[in-house]
């Protein structure tokens, strides 16, 4: 049995899962303890979820909402919660997000293509982080999208003013793009190399900047 095996089976033996998570999540620290996370999305029932994120709002436990998030699956939800302050709390919507989609791409497909079109930058970083994982784009197609997604964002991002530039959601959204770009790419290196080659050409600063960031990326070079 793993790790992950393991919690959730200390889990489904537990009333209260709220003192065990704050003993075992790695918070305050450097790392969250995410198999943990993924134990609990494993095991937890909407309502057991949904509890979860109502105990961190009131008592401020980042871990318990990241918990509590990875295991949604309603589409709305999961949007809410992309444009949470907290960072963790919006990896865990795309691990939450990948989870879905590991049995059911398409439908990760057809989200990620409306929350590029969502003027949240956090949605679209939502959009970009969640569907661009190296597990899901095993496929041609898969990695075309995720190339069209990430293209669908730059464009966005670029469109925006310069008086929005400096917000901090759209900070955390351009740093996003710097490490999506390659995922897609190198998922599909012949259609996608192309499509990020021309971004090279852009005079905009920050896709100047998501262009150096990616070629850095070992899995570029």
């Amino acid at each position: 049995m793993g790790r992950r095996q393991e919690y959730a089976a200390v889990l489904r033996a537990l009333d209260d899962w709220a003192p065990y998570l704050r003993e075992h999540g790695g918070l305050p620290g450097p790392r969250a303890n995410l198999e943990l996370a993924q134990a609990v999305a494993d095991v937890a029932t909407p309502e057991r979820a949904a509890a979860l994120i109502d105990d961190a709002g009131t008592y401020g436990e980042e871990y318990l909402a990241l918990c509590g998030v990875v295991a949604l699956t309603d589409p709305a939800l999961l949007r809410a919660h992309a444009t949470d302050p907290r960072w963790r709390v919006r990896e865990g919507v795309a691990m939450a997000l990948q989870r879905r989609a590991d049995a059911d791409l398409p439908w990760l497909l057809d989200l990620a293509d409306d929350w590029a079109g969502d003027p949240h930058p956090l949605v679209q970083r939502a959009a970009v982080a969640g569907l661009c994982e190296p597990r899901l784009l095993k496929t041609p197609p898969a990695a075309a999208r995720a190339v069209a997604v990430c293209a669908a964002v730059t464009a966005s991002l670029a469109a925006r003013p310069a008086s929005e530039r400096r917000n901090e959601d759209v900070r955390t959204l351009r740093k996003a793009l710097g490490y999506t770009w390659s995922v897609a790419v190198a998922a599909d290196k012949a259609n996608g190399l192309p499509v990020f080659e021309r971004l090279a050409a852009s005079t905009d600063p920050d896709v100047a900047w998501i262009v150096r960031e990616n070629r850095g990326k070992a899995r570029m070079r």
